[in-house]
């Protein structure tokens, strides 16, 4: 019989180590951002870990990098290119647990 997998089931195999910095940023998050052109957002609906959260109040995306799984999806999707994406530095970010 096969178990259902849920997302966060999957999230629950890693390890995080929080880098004191971000390694993600929005190109141009100022006034004349790309994020306030974007209607669907797709960057907070495609990442996994939940990293990027359209914050109505303030009309900007807010970037939460210490829960980012290093998968890409989101700098994939974003119809404007404008989330810089770096690698955390070494012994930082993601970490696979086995077993």
């Amino acid at each position: 019989m096969k178990v259902a997998t849920t997302v966060e089931t999957k999230l629950g195999h890693l390890e995080w180590k929080k880098a004191p910095e971000t390694h993600i940023t929005l190109k141009n998050a100022g006034a004349d951002s790309p994020c306030l052109r974007c209607v669907d957002k797709p960057c907070t609906k495609v990442c996994p870990a939940k990293v990027y959260e359209w914050e109505e109040a303030h009309q900007k995306i807010v970037v939460n990098y210490e829960n980012c799984v290093e998968c890409g999806a989101a700098r994939m999707i974003c119809p404007y290119d404008n989330i810089a994406f770096d690698w955390p530095a070494g012994g930082m970010g993601v970490k696979y647990k086995y077993g």
